[in-house]
C-alpha cells in the first residue's frame, strides 16, 4: 500500500475541511519514531500536537489500557461509576496549581473542557461575558471558535460567533505589544463597551499554542489575577497544550506566583486516548446542578486508566526535569544556527515547549514562505515539524519528552540541514 493510494481514497471519503499537514499515513509508532505504510521512518516532533508527551505506546500506559480493556470499556460514569475516575480526580485536585479546595469534571476533548469551564463560570457568577486574547486558540466548537483569536482558518465562513465574547491584545514584545497594552485594552472595554459586573470569566493560555508559542508574561498574569479579584471574575487557564510536563512543570501555571480559578486540560493527559478535564475552585465547580455537567463518553474508563498511568510515568521518569534539559539543548542548538540562518527572529519557550520565529532578514516582516520551506525540507529528511502563529512564521517543537538522546541528536542534525537548505 502506498501513501499516494490512500491519499486518493481520502479525497472521496473525508471532508475537505479536515486539514492535512503531511501525506504520511502512519502504520506504527514507538516513542518518538513513526513508520508509514511504505516502511519509511520519521522522527516525530509533533507528538500528535502535544498529546503523546510520554511517547507513542509507552509500555506502562499501554499496560494500563490493556488491563482496563479486559475489565470494561464503557458504562457511562453517570450511570455506573468506577473508582479510577475518582482517583484521577483526587490526583488532579492535588496537582493543579491553587492553594484551595478543588473539584474536577472529566470530558472528552480540549474544546469540550473550555466549553464546560465557561458554562461553570457563567453559572457560578450569574454573568455572561467572557474576555479572551488575540491569537488565542480554544477549540473549533462554536464557543471555542468564538474565544479563539484567529479568523483563518478557524472562524471564516462559519457565520455569527457566540455573543458576549470580547478580545484584547496579547502581549508580544516582538510584535510591539506589551503588558500595558493588554491591560489598557481590558480597561478600555470596561469604559466603552462592557460593564465589568457582567464579566463571568477571562480565559488565556499560559503559553499561546496555535498563536505562536508566546509565553504570558508574569506581569500580565498578576494583573489579570488582581483584576479578577477586584471585579469577581473567574480566571480560566487553558492548559490544553501546555499541561503535563511540556513546559518543565506539570502545569504551566506553576511558573507564576498566582493561580487560576479554573484549569482546562486535555492533550497530554491520557497518552493518546481522548480525555479532557476541568479542575477548579470547589465553590465555583460545585455551583452547577447535578446533570448540568458531564457527557456520555466523559471520563471513558480506558482514558482514565491511561491518564493515571501517564501521571505515574511523569513522576517516575522525571519528565519535568527531562523537558527542561531537552528544551535547553534545543534552544542552544537553535542559537548556534543564527549566524547561518538570518531569518531567525526569536527563539523562545519554557521547558520543551520551544519555538523559533522567522522574519525576512534584516526586518520585522514575517516570513511564512521560509517557515514552510524549513518544514518541507525537514520532512524530506524524515523529521516531522509543525508550524503555528498568526502569521504562519513559527515552527513549534513538540517531540515526546521521552525521546531518546540519540534520536533527539539525529533530529537536531536534520533540523540544521533543513534550515540551511531552506
Amino acid at each position: 500500500m502506498l501513501n499516494t493510494e490512500i491519499a486518493e481514497r481520502r479525497k472521496t471519503a473525508i471532508a475537505r475541511g479536515v486539514g492535512m499537514m503531511t501525506q504520511v499515513y502512519v502504520d506504527r509508532a514507538k516513542n518518538a519514531e513513526v513508520w508509514d505504510v511504505e516502511g519509511n521512518r520519521y522522527i516525530d516532533f509533533a507528538a500528535g500536537i502535544a498529546v503523546v508527551n510520554t511517547g507513542h505506546c509507552h509500555p506502562k500506559v499501554m499496560a494500563a489500557v490493556e488491563k482496563q480493556l479486559h475489565s470494561f470499556t464503557h458504562t457511562c460514569h453517570q450511570v455506573l461509576p468506577y473508582e479510577n475516575y475518582i482517583r484521577l480526580g483526587e490526583r488532579l485536585n492535588a496537582l493543579v496549581p491553587g492553594d484551595f479546595e478543588k473539584r474536577t469534571v472529566f470530558v472528552t476533548t480540549g474544546a469540550e473542557a473550555v466549553e464546560n469551564a465557561v458554562k461553570i463560570a457563567r453559572f457560578a457568577t450569574g454573568r455572561q461575558a467572557v474576555i479572551a486574547f488575540g491569537g488565542a486558540f480554544h477549540g473549533r466548537t462554536f464557543m471555542g471558535m468564538s474565544l479563539t483569536g484567529k479568523v483563518q482558518p478557524y472562524k471564516a465562513g462559519f457565520g455569527t460567533m457566540m455573543p458576549d465574547i470580547y478580545h484584547v491584545p496579547f502581549p508580544i514584545e516582538l510584535h510591539g505589544t506589551r503588558v500595558d497594552d493588554s491591560m489598557a485594552g481590558i480597561k478600555a472595554l470596561f469604559k466603552a463597551d462592557l460593564d465589568p459586573g457582567r464579566v463571568a470569566a477571562i480565559i488565556l493560555e499560559p503559553v499561546q499554542g496555535e498563536g505562536g508559542f508566546y509565553p504570558a508574561p508574569a506581569e500580565l498574569m498578576r494583573g489579570l489575577r488582581a483584576l479578577c479579584d477586584e471585579h469577581g471574575i473567574v480566571l480560566i487557564a487553558d492548559e490544553v497544550q501546555t499541561g503535563f510536563a511540556r513546559t518543565g512543570k506539570l502545569f504551566a501555571m506553576e511558573h507564576y506566583d498566582v493561580a487560576a480559578d479554573i484549569t482546562c486540560m486535555a492533550k497530554g493527559l491520557a497518552g493518546g486516548l481522548p480525555l479532557a478535564a476541568v479542575t477548579g475552585r470547589a465553590s465555583i465547580m460545585d455551583a452547577a446542578n447535578p446533570g448540568g455537567l458531564g457527557g456520555t463518553y466523559g471520563g471513558n474508563p480506558l482514558g482514565i486508566a491511561a491518564a493515571n498511568a501517564v501521571l505515574d510515568v511523569i513522576e517516575e521518569e522525571g519528565l519535568c526535569d527531562r523537558a527542561n534539559a531537552l528544551g535547553s539543548r534545543l534552544r542552544q542548538r537553535l542559537e548556534g544556527m543564527r549566524a547561518d540562518v538570518p531569518q531567525i527572529a526569536d527563539i523562545r519557550g519554557p521547558g520543551f515547549m520551544v519555538a523559533v520565529e522567522f522574519n525576512v532578514p534584516g526586518g520585522s516582516v514575517p516570513d511564512a514562505d521560509f517557515t514552510n520551506r524549513v518544514k518541507a525540507e525537514a520532512l524530506k529528511r524524515g523529521l516531522i515539524l509543525l508550524t503555528c502563529g498568526v502569521y504562519a512564521n513559527v515552527i513549534r517543537f513538540l517531540a515526546p519528552i521521552t525521546v531518546e538522546d540519540e534520536v533527539f541528536a539525529e533530529a537536531m542534525d536534520i533540523l540544521e540541514e533543513a534550515m540551511k537548505a531552506a
